[in-house]
């Protein structure tokens, strides 16, 4: 079963599109330990965050979450 709390997929995208967390992080001017809480599910980016990452990423935002369908 799927945890709860593994709500985004960045880590998964940052690693298809061959970059980092730290990598994102400068682009986005946050900590590095922002942007590895939001990588390793143990905080949520906001919604603006999510789409400012996917623009950066050059994807969907759909493609950085987890759906909650079965």
């Amino acid at each position: 079963m799927e945890e709860r709390n593994s709500l985004n997929r960045i880590k998964i995208a940052l690693v298809e599109k061959q970059r980092t967390g730290k990598w994102l992080a400068q682009q986005m001017s946050k900590s590095d330990t922002t942007v590895s809480r939001w990588v390793s599910n143990k905080i949520q980016p906001s919604l603006e965050q999510l789409f400012e990452i996917a623009n950066i990423l050059d994807m969907d935002v759909k493609n950085l979450l987890n759906s909650n369908k079965k």
